[in-house]
């Protein structure tokens, strides 16, 4: 059975989907939030690969969502929950995607390069180290040593993806190496054939993308191409805010406005 945690009193229809991939709880915060208002689902994704996130999601709405949910997907989670509404749209009655990856391979290029850029030198040096011992093959049975050094590099980019955090860099940042490279691999040869673009045209409910303006993943790469491809899209930029508009001085009290809004 797949992990759900429940936020509020039951019905259950908005659920939020965690960025990564293989990086979870980093939405409980935006759940307890919302749940003063609905009832919230937040599921964990586990499995591997990109077909069993999809199947997992559509358990979870199936079986503890009341459907057509609202769907909240962050970073890689906006992914997610992008394809969930293309192939099971009678699952899903509004998708908000926030912090959201481009679609188009070459506004992906460059938010490496935004991102070591913006560290200090010190840390910029360990995070390209890090990069490097990641891309190289592990013993069997390392999986823990590749959990932690994408655990630390996690950490790392969340001060580059930040403009002015209201709290402190979390230091329990949870990764699943197997997870992440099993999943983004694939999402990333989807976005390469713009496979992961065209399945706009199956998309039928109302999308809202809300990004920070100092956000690595450029806004651009959002905004311009699914306002070309939906009908029913609407597209927010927080000012002085980065990849989680949540933790931002400047723009949480805005994002949580426009969610309550919007669910």
């Amino acid at each position: 059975m797949s992990p759900v945690r429940k936020w509020g009193a039951g019905p259950y229809p908005v659920t939020v989907v965690h960025g990564g991939p293989g990086a979870p709880g980093e939405m409980a915060s935006v759940a307890r939030e919302l749940s003063a208002v609905k009832g919230v689902l937040e599921p964990f994704q586990t499995e591997t690969t990109l077909e069993g996130q999809v199947r997992e999601l559509r358990s979870v709405l199936e079986r503890d969502g009341r459907v057509p949910v609202t769907l909240v997907g962050f970073s890689w989670g906006a992914f997610l929950s992008w394809m969930i509404a293309a192939r099971y749209p009678a699952l899903v009655g509004k998708l908000i995607l926030v912090g959201c990856p481009p679609f188009e391979e070459q506004d992906a290029a460059s938010i490496t390069k935004t991102r070591l850029e913006r560290l200090t030198p010190e840390n910029r040096m360990e995070a390209q180290a890090l990069l490097e011992q990641l891309d190289k093959p592990f013993a069997p049975g390392k999986e823990r040593d590749k959990n932690a050094l994408l655990a630390r590099l996690g950490n790392l980019l969340a001060r580059a993806d930040t403009f002015d955090p209201l709290t402190p860099d979390d230091k329990s940042f949870y990764c699943q190496y197997d997870v992440f490279r099993g999943v983004w691999d694939e999402a990333c040869e989807l976005r390469r054939k713009k496979t992961l673009l065209h399945m706009a045209r199956e998309i039928t409910c109302p999308v809202i993308a809300i990004h920070g303006d100092y956000d690595p993943h450029p806004a651009r790469g959002v905004e311009l191409p699914l306002g070309k491809e939906l009908k029913n899209f609407r597209f927010v930029l927080l000012q002085k805010c980065g990849h989680r508009p949540w933790i931002e001085r400047n723009a949480a009290e805005e994002f949580y406005r426009i969610l309550v809004q919007e669910i």
